[in-house]
């Protein structure tokens, strides 16, 4: 399990633009890397929506968010066009990213076990390394943490 402190897992993904997002060639700013279970479900649109209306206060404070789920790539160019979303989101098809993020978790709902995304954010600094981690996300209000958290961040 990662821990605020270590490096933050480089990785290398397709985005909804169709551009690829590949984290180390982020280095040098902080990125707001928040992993969501499905594109267009009330919980993670709501975070998205939030994330969105963010931005341009994460923008000021220099900072890059990325939204990360399984869906592919066409799902996430709807998803964002659907809710007009101001964040980049990329396509983690295989999951590697959020296993190696340790957010790729057996899951149970009504008794059923399921493996699925832990809605978590992870606030990872210039050099590369987790500065702050949210796991078992709540979504109301979470958006606005982060921004104070990353606007506190040391420079």
């Amino acid at each position: 399990m990662l821990q605020d402190g270590d490096k933050a897992p480089d990785f290398e993904l397709p985005t909804e633009s169709g551009e690829t997002l590949r984290l180390s060639r982020l280095k040098g700013r902080p990125v707001v890397l928040y992993f969501y279970p499905k594109d267009d479900t009330s919980g993670c649109t709501a975070e998205a929506k939030d994330f969105s209306r963010l931005a341009t206060d994460f923008r000021k404070a220099g900072v890059e968010v990325v939204g990360v789920s399984p869906d592919s790539v066409e799902s996430h160019r709807k998803f964002s066009r659907k809710h007009d979303l101001a964040v980049r989101l990329a396509a983690d098809a295989d999951k590697s990213v959020a296993t190696a993020y340790g957010v790729w978790v057996e899951k149970s709902m009504y008794g059923r076990k399921y493996m699925g995304v832990e809605r978590s954010t992870f606030l990872i600094d210039k050099s590369g390394r987790i500065a702050r981690s949210w796991r078992k996300v709540k979504v109301p209000g979470h958006a606005a943490q982060v921004l104070t958290a990353a606007q506190t961040m040391k420079k």
